[in-house]
């Protein structure tokens, strides 16, 4: 569980604080969205799905989110070793949302694109 900065469990009494503790941090929620929409993959395979982010940052981020239960790690001891990364069940949980939010992401994309292509209008 989440603590406070007492040390309490008190970031329970708020699962939206709770929740969005969890997602924050660089690359997160777009590495949860690859592994929702491509289903589980090799570190390597992930790291070029995620455009732009280094391996260190991806690394970090899988522990992460390994420890908060979203992602499992299955190790193949083959030569050279296997990784595979998963959403673990509460990752699943997060694909409903995941995909409205980039729903709605893809929309203000196309919005915005369309607004800067309007001309604008002389100040009267």
């Amino acid at each position: 569980m989440l603590k406070g900065k007492n040390g309490a469990g008190d970031l329970a009494s708020c699962p939206m604080d709770f929740i969005l503790r969890l997602l924050m941090g660089p690359w997160t929620t777009y590495i949860l969205y690859t592994l929702g929409e491509q289903g589980p993959q090799r570190f390597g395979e992930l790291k070029r799905r995620v455009t732009g982010v280094s391996a260190k940052m991806l690394t970090e981020r899988l522990r992460s989110l390994e420890q908060a239960g979203l992602v499992t790690r299955h190790y193949e001891a083959t030569i050279p070793p296997k990784v595979t990364y998963a959403l673990a069940a509460r990752g699943h949980e997060l694909r409903g949302v995941l995909g409205t939010l980039a729903a709605v992401g893809s929309k203000w994309l196309a919005e915005d694109a369309a607004a800067a292509n309007v001309p604008r209008q002389a100040a009267e």
